[in-house]
């Protein structure tokens, strides 16, 4: 039964997000006033790459490609989706964070094992953006933690709902820090600096082709199925069903995509010093409130 229902999910996580990322730059078109590509011109363009052989830069190349594939899609299965949840009980945030470290760190070790300079400039620049972000989200979360003394997505989402209040509205100020931090882990402007299309050809991907770049543009799906979806879930109350999840989803995934269209880019050293003033100021001083609130 985990077995249909993990198959389930990844099959929902990569045709959702497929389309959505398709709608997405329709729209990013219009609002730029230029027509767009179709919606499903990203479906083609994964499918046409998997078609396609790939250039191999050696066994670190190769192997980072598999890693970050893996270590992805094995996080994939541990995000409730609504009513449809796989390991019930097992979906601890720790253990996402975890699995999600290494689909990132097989990335960064493929894309440093490639020998391109673009791809070293774009893995150092995400991971530097990543010690900006992660340290207010972390703060965010320990908030959340200490609230319910309980850390799994499932359980989180089950309180939510059966109090009728969700995080968003009784730690506003941690929703939002956590919505600024999830801009920067999806990649989204003002915090876009490690792809940087114009300036470092896409940065980690650009010595991709073929078969590898396509298992990457699906691991990237998938990647943007659990950063959203545990924010829906930790902040949004998740859903009672599927179909409550991917509304919530699509919410804040056009939210992202708004934002993204009217910001200009951060260079990497202002977004940390960002990250590292008003978000670490305001997730400090959400978790204190919490910790204030839970002893009385």
């Amino acid at each position: 039964m985990s077995i249909l229902k993990g198959a389930a999910l990844l099959i929902l996580a990569f045709f959702y997000t497929v389309t959505l990322e398709g709608i997405a730059r329709k729209i990013t078109a219009r609002i730029q006033r230029r027509y767009g590509p179709p919606f499903w011109q990203n479906f083609i363009d994964i499918f046409k790459a998997l078609t396609k052989h790939s250039i191999s830069h050696g066994f670190i190349f190769d192997f980072g490609v598999l890693m970050a594939f893996g270590g992805t899609i094995a996080t994939v299965l541990f995000i409730p989706a609504g009513n449809l949840v796989v390991f019930p009980g097992l979906d601890n945030v720790f253990v996402v964070i975890y699995l999600l470290a290494i689909g990132l760190l097989g990335m960064a070790m493929s894309s440093v094992g490639s020998g391109n300079p673009n791809a070293g400039i774009g893995i150092g620049r995400a991971l530097t953006q990543m010690l900006g972000y992660e340290l207010p989200f972390m703060i965010v979360l320990v908030g959340v933690f200490f609230q319910y003394k309980n850390s799994s997505l499932s359980d989180l989402v089950n309180i939510q709902i059966e109090s009728g209040q969700y995080n968003a509205w009784l730690m506003p100020l941690g929703a939002v820090v956590a919505f600024i931090s999830l801009l920067g882990m999806l990649g989204k402007k003002p915090f876009d600096v490690f792809i940087a299309p114009a300036e470092i050809a896409s940065g980690p991907l650009v010595e991709y082709s073929g078969k590898y770049l396509g298992m990457l543009l699906i691991q990237h799906s998938f990647a943007v199925f659990i950063e959203i979806g545990l924010f829906v879930n930790l902040f949004l109350g998740g859903g009672r069903t599927i179909w409550e999840f991917l509304v919530k989803f699509f919410a804040v995934f056009f939210l992202a995509v708004i934002i993204s269209s009217i910001m200009p880019r951060f260079r990497v050293e202002q977004a940390v010093k960002f990250y590292w003033k008003w978000p670490l100021i305001l997730s400090f001083v959400q978790t204190i409130i919490v910790i204030v609130s839970a002893g009385r």
